[in-house]
């Protein structure tokens, strides 16, 4: 796939659906796909049934629809985040081990995941801020970082004391190494390839700013 780096520097920076409903856009049809607890679950809230992806969750269910609401709403149909979710026309349902399985067995295509940080590397610290304060809370996240084909991300690009979650090195417990294909951000979409970070896209700032708040070399598409 190629690309070219655009500059939205009129737009407002993405707000969490506004970044779903992009992420939603690239997953390719016919993908078979888990979406991490978080921001991450708004993605099914974008994805048409004429697309064909299915959507896997590791706590036992092959084909969840969008997030459930009003009369829909079953409590014992719910995603491995514990939000109510619905099923689509074909929806299968299997043992939590059958489902760790197919994470770890190379079967998704695509995994979509928050992150505390990644590095240019596209290593990705995601279950602990290593805090006193912190609730370490992994689930399936290092199965899914190792097994899925693709693994995207979707978080603030800067962190609230402004320091980047982008960075050369994490500092943070990592999840999975070198696993980070894409990077969803509110004010820039990043492609990890051949080792290298490129900027895809910029919402609101322009790739040079970017440059003087990232700590690490951003390269464009032509």
């Amino acid at each position: 796939m190629s690309f070219h780096t655009v500059e939205h520097l009129d737009a407002a920076p993405l707000d969490r659906d506004a970044m779903a409903k992009l992420v939603a856009e690239d997953i390719p049809a016919n993908s078979f796909v888990n979406l991490g607890i978080g921001q991450p679950t708004k993605v099914s809230d974008y994805l048409t049934p004429e697309r064909g992806v299915i959507l896997h969750t590791e706590n036992g269910m092959l084909g969840m629809g969008p997030q459930a609401v009003g009369d829909a709403i079953d409590l014992d149909l719910i995603n491995a985040g514990k939000i109510p979710v619905t099923e689509l026309p074909g929806s299968a349902y299997f043992h939590h081990a059958d489902s760790f399985a197919m994470m770890r067995g190379g079967h998704l295509d695509v995994c979509v995941m928050g992150a505390f940080q990644v590095s240019a590397k596209g290593d990705l610290a995601n279950w602990s801020t290593g805090g006193d304060d912190s609730i370490p809370a992994v689930g399936g996240a290092m199965d899914l970082a190792v097994g899925a084909k693709d693994v995207y991300t979707m978080m603030t690009l800067f962190a609230k004391d402004g320091s980047s979650k982008l960075v050369n090195e994490c500092t943070y417990p990592l999840t999975g190494l070198g696993c980070v294909s894409r990077i969803y951000t509110d004010v820039a979409i990043f492609i990890l390839e051949n080792g290298a970070v490129h900027v895809r896209e910029t919402f609101s700032m322009s790739v040079d700013e970017l440059r003087s708040r990232v700590p690490v070399a951003l390269l464009t598409y032509s």
